[in-house]
């Protein structure tokens, strides 16, 4: 009961944690707003961030204001209206943020290598490949999700499934496979590998995976700072103290990663967004 109200108490009055940077007549106008997913949805979020936070407010001379969302629904809402400046973006939040919404790739954040997309069905049923999903339900991950919703939607093209089911975490996209809820789902490799013992009495498989590396997440700057302002803050940034930048989680002295691929997934599953709410799902372009 007291967690509830804790993270009641967090979402209804600390959305927003401001820190002032030093007052001068060198002070930027406006604040920098970070934006950041947090699945846990505690007050541990503003712990990792208030070093950083007040780091870059002395340098900049501004306030920065740390904006946790809770899934990326919500973060890409925050996208949609250019509330953020800086993002701390996952892989596929980070492919919709600059394919359609001008953000500029700075730093590549900390992460999982070698992560792929894998499709995982029960052991006792008879899917044996993709198309064995026609007709089938199948459960995703929010959108936004790289390895939970574009690749699998991009591997699915072509089919009609019965239903797609929409699932907000990783472990309940096993537990409705598991349960027979649906035929199959989609998860990463890594989330698989460690959450499949928690199944009990049920063996899953992996039905399908993807050839391809899902890229590191990225941080992001949002268009709408001014391009001499951008500049100064990757500075600032790429000079921070590593312990620092560690414990938001990016590198300041990598370079960023390809995201030509990824972004190609991302734009293809679009065209499938409209498609997803019917039953059955048709999982290609309709002609007008």
């Amino acid at each position: 009961m007291f967690k509830k109200l804790t993270r009641r108490f967090f979402l209804g009055q600390l959305l927003f944690l401001i820190v002032h940077g030093c007052k001068s007549q060198k002070t930027l106008e406006g604040g920098l707003t970070i934006g950041v997913i947090d699945y846990d949805g505690g007050t541990e979020i503003i712990n990792q961030y208030a070093k950083f936070n007040r780091y870059l407010a002395e340098a900049t001379k501004t306030r920065i204001i740390l904006e946790p969302t809770f899934n990326e629904n919500k973060a890409i809402e925050r996208l949609e209206s250019r509330a953020w400046s800086l993002v701390f973006a996952p892989p596929g939040i980070a492919a919709v943020a600059i394919a359609h919404y001008q953000y500029i790739p700075l730093f590549p954040l900390v992460g999982v290598n070698n992560v792929r997309s894998v499709l995982v069905s029960r052991e006792d049923r008879p899917i044996r490949d993709l198309k064995n999903l026609q007709g089938k339900t199948v459960a995703l991950g929010e959108l936004g999700s790289a390895t939970g919703y574009y690749f699998p939607l991009f591997n699915l093209y072509g089919l009609t499934l019965a239903e797609v089911l929409f699932a907000p975490t990783p472990t309940t996209v096993l537990e409705w496979v598991a349960q027979g809820k649906a035929d199959a789902g989609a998860v990463s490799i890594e989330e698989y590998n460690r959450y499949k013992s928690t199944l009990q009495d049920t063996k899953l498989r992996i039905l399908y995976t993807d050839p391809h590396y899902v890229p590191p997440g990225v941080v992001l700057i949002g268009s709408t700072v001014e391009r001499n302002r951008q500049e100064y803050i990757r500075k600032v940034m790429s000079e921070f103290p590593s312990k620092l930048a560690q414990e938001v989680g990016y590198i300041p002295n990598a370079p960023v990663p390809n995201y030509k691929y990824i972004i190609s997934v991302v734009e293809r599953v679009q065209l499938l967004a409209d498609n997803l709410q019917s039953k059955p799902v048709d999982l290609f372009e309709k002609r007008q």
